[in-house]
Order: C-alpha cells, then sequence, then structure tokens
C-alpha cells in the first residue's frame, strides 16, 4: 500500500503543540515511556502465546534495546513484542484513546510546568512524550505471526503523520527518535546507562544495549544488559531498601510522590501468592471515579492483567502494585479468571492488608494520614457505605470535623463517642456546602447550648454513607435537620393552647410547609426548616436536584422560636386580629429567612425583598 498522509486528531494536535513548544522540564523521562510501552508490547505477545505459541516465531528472547547512532543523531528503541498492523498503529499513535482529554489538557495547561511531564506519563500518553527530545520520530512495527510486510509511521509532531508499508523482518515495533541538537546528550552509552538505572531498573525484561568492551587488548562489541530485572516482590521485604520501593513505584504508578504506605508480604499455605502494593501519600492525577484501576495480576512472573479489578473492591481502587499467584493456571482465560473463587480469597486477603496499612498510618503517622484522607478518604466513605464485611474496621478509618475540632482538624467517631455526656443518646451530624455555611446554621443552637458535639460534614458522599450507618457502638446516627432527632432543650410544644390555633393558621398561609410547629431546637433564631420523619433534608434534595433524581422541592417542617421577640409580636398581633394581613406576611418572612439560613433559595427574592422593605419603613416610623 503506497504511502497516506494523514491529520492528527484536534486535542492530540493540541498536546503536541505543547509538548513540542513547552516541555523541557525533566524531560528524561521519555526514555520511561518508551521502555514501558515496549515491556508491555512484549508483556502482551507473551500472554497471547499461552494460547497460541506459533505466533512467537520461536523468538523467547524478551528484550528491549536502545541503539544509539551519533553519527546520524538517533535513537532507537527496539522491542521483539505484539506489534502493530496499519490499523493499530493509526489508532494508537495517531489520536488519544482516552476520555476526558480536555480535562488533562486544561490540568496540563495549568500545571506548574516542572510536573507536566510527570502528568503526560500518568495520563497514559507517554508516547508523544518522545517529540519532548526529538524533531522527526518514526516508528517500524510488525504484529506477530504475520507475514513479513511491516508499517512505518512518521511524523514531525506538527500536526500530521505518513504511515505506508515496509519490510520488517522480526516482530515487534522500532521507535526511531531523530533527536533535537539539545538532546543529543541521549546518545551517549553512560546517559541512557544512568537514566535506565534511574526509572527502568525493575522492568521484568532485559533493557539492553551494544557496547565496546576490551579485553586483553581486543576490542569487541557485546550486548549489555542495563538493568537488575530483580522483581522485587520476590526478594524478602528486608533486603528491599526504601530507595527501591520508591523507585518502583513510580514506575508503575507514574506518580512523583513517595507512597504514603509500603504493602509486602507472602501468602503461604493453601494458595500462595506475593504482593506488594502501596498506598500513595496523594490523589494521583490521573486517579478518577470513572476508571477503577486494579492491581497488576502475575502468575509465575507472567504478566496476566494489566488492571485486575478482581483483586481490590472499587473503592479502592487508589492502591497500586502487583499480585503474583503460584496456584492460578497460566493459560486461564480472563472471564474464568473473574469467577476463579482463589481470585475471590487472594481479594478478601489483600484488602484486609490494606485496611490493616492503613489503620497502621492512622495510628503510627497521623499527620501523613490526615493528608492522604483529604485526597482519598472520600473512597473510604464509599467503602464504609458498600463493603458490609469489612464495615466496622473502615468506620474506624474515617475522619470527621465537629464542633469541637478547629478548622482543618479531625476527630474520629469513636473518640466523638467517648466524650459524649451521659444524657446524649445520639450521634448527631449536619451535612452542608462548607463548614462555615454549617457552623451558622440555627440548627445547631441547642446543642451548642447543651455543649453537645455535632459532626460538620461537606462532602456529597456524607449524604449516602450516614445513613447506612445506621449506628456505631450502639449509638444511633441522627441528623440534626431532622424534626424526629433528639434536641436537647426542653420548651413548649405545638400542644400548647396559646399556639395552636396560631400556628394552624400560619400552615394555612403557608402551603410550602408539611406543618409548623413550635421549636425545641432554636435559642437565637426567629425561624428554621427540618425534614420530617421520612423526608429528605434540604442538602440532599439540592444534591438529588443536581443530578436530575429530583424535579420538585420537598415540603418541609418549619418550626418557630416561642421565645424570640419576633414570633411572639406576630402571636400578639394574631391575638388582636387574626384577619390582620401582616400576619402572613411577616409568617412569610419566617419562612423566606429559614430557606435561606438552610442554604436553599427564596423563591420569589422580589417579594421577599418587599416584606424586607416595609418592615424597615414600619421599623422606622416611615409606615
Amino acid at each position: 500500500m503506497s504511502a497516506e498522509k494523514m491529520e492528527f486528531k484536534t486535542e492530540l494536535k493540541q498536546l503536541l503543540h505543547l509538548i513540542t513548544h513547552s516541555l523541557y522540564s525533566n524531560r528524561e523521562i521519555f526514555l520511561r515511556e518508551l521502555i514501558s510501552n515496549a515491556s508491555d508490547a512484549i508483556n502482551k505477545v507473551r500472554f497471547d502465546s499461552l494460547s497460541n505459541e506459533d505466533r512467537l516465531e520461536g523468538n523467547k528472547d524478551w528484550k528491549i534495546k536502545l541503539s544509539a547512532d551519533e553519527k546520524a543523531g538517533t535513537l532507537t528503541i527496539s522491542d521483539n513484542g505484539i506489534g502493530m498492523n496499519r490499523d493499530a498503529i493509526v489508532d494508537h499513535l495517531g489520536t488519544i484513546a482516552k476520555s476526558g482529554t480536555r480535562a488533562f489538557l486544561d490540568s496540563l495547561k495549568q500545571q506548574d510546568v516542572k510536573l507536566r511531564p510527570d502528568l503526560i506519563g500518568q495520563f497514559g500518553v507517554g508516547f508523544y512524550s518522545s517529540f519532548m527530545v526529538a524533531d522527526r520520530v518514526v516508528v517500524t512495527s510488525r504484529t506477530a505471526g504475520s507475514p513479513a510486510d511491516g508499517v512505518r509511521w512518521e511524523s514531525d509532531g506538527q500536526g500530521d503523520f505518513v504511515v505506508e508499508s515496509c519490510e520488517k523482518a522480526t516482530r515487534g515495533t522500532d521507535v526511531i527518535l531523530h533527536l533535537k541538537e539539545d538532546a543529543k546528550e541521549y546518545l551517549k552509552p553512560w546517559s541512557l546507562r544512568s537514566l535506565v538505572k534511574k526509572y527502568s531498573d525493575f522492568i521484568e525484561h532485559a533493557v539492553v544495549m551494544d557496547v565496546e568492551h576490551e579485553d586483553e587488548g581486543k576490542k569487541e562489541i557485546v550486548e549489555d544488559e542495563l538493568n537488575t530485572r530483580t522483581a522485587l516482590w520476590l526478594r524478602n521485604k528486608s533486603e528491599v531498601e526504601p530507595e527501591e520501593y520508591e523507585a518502583f513505584y513510580e514506575q508503575i504508578s507514574n506518580d512523583s510522590a513517595k507512597p504514603g504506605r509500603v504493602i509486602h508480604y507472602t501468602a503461604e499455605g493453601n494458595n500462595e501468592f506475593r504482593v506488594l502494593a502501596f498506598i500513595p501519600s496523594r490523589k494521583p492525577f490521573s486517579l478518577t471515579w470513572e476508571e477503577p484501576k486494579g492491581l497488576k495480576l502475575y502468575i509465575q512472573r507472567v504478566l496476566i492483567m494489566d488492571s485486575c479489578e478482581g483483586l481490590l473492591p472499587p473503592y479502592l481502587r487508589f492502591v497500586r502494585g502487583i499480585v503474583d499467584s503460584s496456584d492460578l493456571p497460566l493459560n486461564i482465560s480472563r472471564e474464568l479468571l473473574q469467577k476463579n473463587p482463589l481470585l475471590e480469597k487472594i481479594q478478601k486477603n489483600v484488602v484486609r492488608n490494606v485496611i490493616e496499612a492503613l489503620e497502621a498510618m492512622k495510628n503510627v503517622e497521623y499527620d501523613r494520614y490526615v493528608a492522604f484522607f483529604q485526597d482519598l478518604g472520600v473512597m473510604l466513605k464509599d467503602g464504609a457505605a458498600r463493603d458490609w464485611a469489612n464495615k466496622e474496621k473502615l468506620v474506624d478509618l474515617l475522619l470527621f470535623q465537629s464542633t469541637k475540632t478547629e478548622t482543618g482538624k479531625y476527630t474520629t467517631l469513636a473518640d466523638y463517642v467517648s466524650r459524649m455526656p451521659a444524657e446524649q443518646k445520639d450521634i448527631v451530624y449536619l451535612i452542608g456546602e462548607s463548614r462555615e455555611i454549617i457552623e451558622s446554621s440555627p440548627l445547631l443552637e441547642a446543642f451548642r447550648a447543651k455543649d453537645w458535639e455535632v459532626l460538620l460534614l461537606t462532602e456529597a458522599m456524607d449524604e449516602f454513607l450516614f445513613p447506612s450507618l445506621h449506628e456505631y457502638r450502639g449509638k444511633s446516627l441522627k441528623p440534626a435537620d431532622h424534626s424526629d432527632t433528639d434536641v436537647p432543650a426542653d420548651g413548649p410544644t405545638a400542644e400548647d393552647a396559646e399556639y395552636k390555633e396560631f400556628l394552624g393558621m400560619l400552615k394555612t398561609k403557608l402551603p410550602e410547609v408539611s406543618d409548623v410547629r413550635l421549636s425545641r431546637r432554636l435559642k437565637e433564631s426567629a425561624s428554621c426548616l427540618v425534614a420530617d420523619k421520612e423526608g429528605m433534608t434540604a442538602h440532599y434534595e439540592r444534591l438529588m436536584m443536581k443530578m436530575g433524581r429530583v424535579e420538585e422541592e420537598s415540603k418541609r417542617v418549619l418550626e418557630v422560636n416561642a421565645s424570640h421577640p419576633a414570633v411572639s409580636a406576630l402571636l400578639s398581633l394574631y391575638a388582636q386580629d387574626p384577619s390582620d394581613p401582616r400576619i402572613e406576611n411577616y409568617g412569610r418572612l419566617l419562612y423566606d429567612q429559614a430557606v435561606i439560613a438552610e442554604g436553599s433559595k427564596v423563591k420569589d427574592p422580589a417579594a421577599f425583598s418587599r416584606r424586607i422593605n416595609e418592615l424597615m419603613s414600619r421599623s422606622l416610623g416611615v409606615v
């Protein structure tokens, strides 16, 4: 087939423009990315050969070769992996096959220039880092088991690429970089050796380079292996240095920060497997709710799945690492693997060890755990709401702000319960958009007066978590904005004859509410809104409306403070003349200010303003 010129997809053009014009800091990571791609290609053909060994063409000498030609100014990275045909090379190298590319590009533009290369690797577009050091890139490839015809891809990274057929005698892929003048240092053997040691020492396959050796006056070219290739998880934990763990973590996660916790152990007995996993110290850039990540699954050191979701539940998708099993069959299909009972046993074991590692971090390195929790605690909350087998342990890992913690400081449910006064029966919480908004809520007045602690919750996940918990150590969990929540105060009730008729009248004038009652929770404010026993709270309802799951606002209970001057004055006005139109106007003011206090929007702001202006005029003696 003749040469064909094609254009990059729009977003890839923008990415390449950033790479070629803006990214120069730490550009040496290009070699790490290309070696990782080559290693992945070898793993794929190894896995494929389990069911079709003929495709190997007798070539099982797995390796990645670096070839530097100082005269031509080229660096070639070659592998004997799975290879690509014409369609695959156009698809893989002509577009970014990943959702969220627009968000990625926006983040890349805003990110500190020193961090940009790391973000490229994290987002799975590492091949394009080639253009940080090369002004022209040529890729030749041939798929395993295909005829000798290969495919050649070439681009200068400016907006288009050329694809044509070519001859290639062996299976695999060659990436040929025509280096820029200021990148010729990467042709030096010492430079390449240093980069492989720094970034790819733990790659499973040999990374080799031809070097000149002299022995007894004779010079010869030999193939030198640049990486140790030691599978870190096969070594004894006591023999591994922290720096080795950090390098391996960066290699498998593309996270340049040090891991928050290392989990390294061997499970022995009826089922033998090895685990090397890492809890990050922060949220990796590429981690999203939509894309669950699993651990890499090896069987007898052969990579079977790059991301095996069956090894971890979704709420622990921030954990990175590997599981190497000796008992699973090498030729097992992915479909059968997901149903294998041994995989479920491995998952339970790994989950238990991850939770124990988080407990250790929380108990021994609390400040580090707080930093981790601020980034990833929402996922642990998701687990506590769903994982019934580990619910108690997960709940004890959760941190919360409360009325008795300073801003930015946290408490646990265990500590909360230990501080509860004898007369307090329930754990009380309130959910809102921010701590500042919650703390200003009139719903907290009675709790403050009695010095009862209230949890201040600000994440959407809290709305799903707390109803699922029901209780903790024998204490029920109750929202402060529910009408049936026990309030630490004595006060009048709606049955008091003095108020009963007045409250009934207000209810008829305010069809927006389900009921009007006297409040026991208010000390300073005149009114507030609370959810009925089975009703949605205001914050939860707003959340559901944003998600399109609720279309209409529900009716809530209006509570009024009998001891507040505004309410007692309104009662006096009603006693003098129940038909006075001001009663409805001022009753609506009580309702509107309660709506504002709960964080919702007043339906008729103009009418609310008119009532306020009228009240001001009367107060100033104008009317």
